[in-house]
């Protein structure tokens, strides 16, 4: 699904000591599975999924995504590749106060409001909220249902690629299980990228990928039992 060669990022490039915030990274991804992405802040794991959604250009590389290079997408052709591939959960779960969990899960759904309704009571009910929970705005539920709501927008067209920053960071490990594993069962058949500093919950993963100075130092494949180094 992915293929990115020689992928750098460079910040301060006015400088004369650039930051290589990711250092000619080369790595290709399927289309379904649970990556999780490790290493400490600032090593680039964040900046490299921004580059692969989109949401940030890299300085120099290719990123091939079904075959298509972003670097000969338009900025309104980037948009809609976001709107109608990518899913988004991030540490904090930027629900909007005045809505209720439902319409916080619709809010973002491309289909008929029919339809948004049926499928966002559906995701609802798989991650465990209550019917009189769906009715509840953000402030009056638990930091674990929110975040269960955040990742229900987050799949609410059915997105082929999930990218989840931290999704777990602000969560008990109760909480955090939970949310990984409803993560796991998306990954089935679709592909998601997790960043975390917490390799616990990324017990179940199929693959970890490690970073550090924007260079990946360790590509273990978890689910066929096999390493491989990078």
């Amino acid at each position: 699904m992915f293929d990115i060669s020689q992928l750098t990022m460079i910040y301060d490039m006015d400088k004369e000591d650039k930051i290589y915030a990711i250092n000619s990274v080369d790595l290709k991804l399927p289309d379904h599975g649970l990556v999780g992405f490790m290493g400490p802040s600032g090593s680039g794991k964040s900046s490299f999924m921004y580059c692969l959604s989109t949401l940030k250009t890299p300085t120099s590389g290719e990123i091939q995504y079904n075959s298509h290079s972003f670097s000969q997408l338009s900025r309104s052709e980037q948009e809609l590749l976001r709107r109608k591939e990518f899913g988004f959960v991030f540490q904090r779960h930027f629900l909007i106060p005045y809505m209720s969990a439902l319409d916080n899960v619709i809010v973002a759904a491309t289909d008929k409001k029919e339809i948004a309704i049926s499928r966002g009571i559906q995701l609802l009910e798989d991650f465990g909220l209550k019917k009189s929970d769906m009715k509840k705005r953000p402030g009056k539920l638990s930091g674990g249902q929110r975040q269960r709501v955040a990742i229900a927008r987050a799949l609410i067209n059915c997105p082929n690629v999930l990218f989840a920053d931290e999704p777990t960071a602000s969560l008990d490990h109760t909480s955090a299980f939970v949310v990984m594993d409803i993560l796991k069962e998306y990954a089935k058949q679709h592909l998601v990228l997790v960043i975390t500093h917490d390799r616990s919950i990324l017990k179940d993963a199929d693959r970890i990928i490690e970073i550090w100075d924007g260079k990946i130092i360790h590509d273990q494949l978890i689910s066929v039992g096999s390493k491989e180094e990078s």
